[in-house]
């Protein structure tokens, strides 16, 4: 369901920024891990469970989205597309994870290749990890807020 005041909105986004610190943590926990790809599979993994996650949170699944009434639905999407977001109200896939990782290409590749220098390298590939899944998680906690605290205004200005 769609939050319906800001109060709710913010509440939504404090629980979100907490599911994305906690995922972001388990990232770099994996990160540690010298075994290649292992980290990039949790990650993956991880990143489509926490992007669904958020997008549920915001009443943003396509499953919630198709359920509301016709003329919201289509509010909505406007506000969606107006907005350029392309994970808010769609099924996050592997391939939708694998373009992100794309995106943030040099932190991942340097990730990989400090994990194997002793200590110091698993630090730092667990730094950005963490940073890398906080990044992400943040900035799409950021684009669900946007839109429902636009379809908020509009209501309240309906009224």
């Amino acid at each position: 369901m769609l939050p319906r005041t800001i109060k709710e909105l913010e509440e939504i986004k404090n629980e979100c920024t907490k599911i994305v610190n906690k995922r972001a943590s388990i990232s770099a926990v994996a990160a540690v891990v010298p075994l290649p790809a292992v980290d990039v599979g949790a990650d993956m993994a991880l990143m489509m469970n926490l992007l669904n996650k958020i997008n549920r949170k915001f009443g943003l699944s396509p499953e919630q989205i198709g359920k509301l009434d016709a003329s919201v639905k289509a509010q909505i999407m406007v506000i969606i597309t107006s907005a350029g977001s392309q994970l808010a109200g769609k099924l996050i896939t592997k391939k939708t994870v694998s373009m992100l990782l794309k995106k943030i290409g040099k932190r991942v590749a340097v990730k990989q290749v400090t994990k194997y220098v002793p200590i110091a390298g698993q630090a730092i590939s667990a730094s950005i990890s963490f940073a890398a899944m906080k990044y992400l998680g943040n900035a799409h906690i950021d684009e669900c807020y946007e839109i429902c605290r636009r379809m908020i205004e509009e209501k309240d200005r309906a009224v």
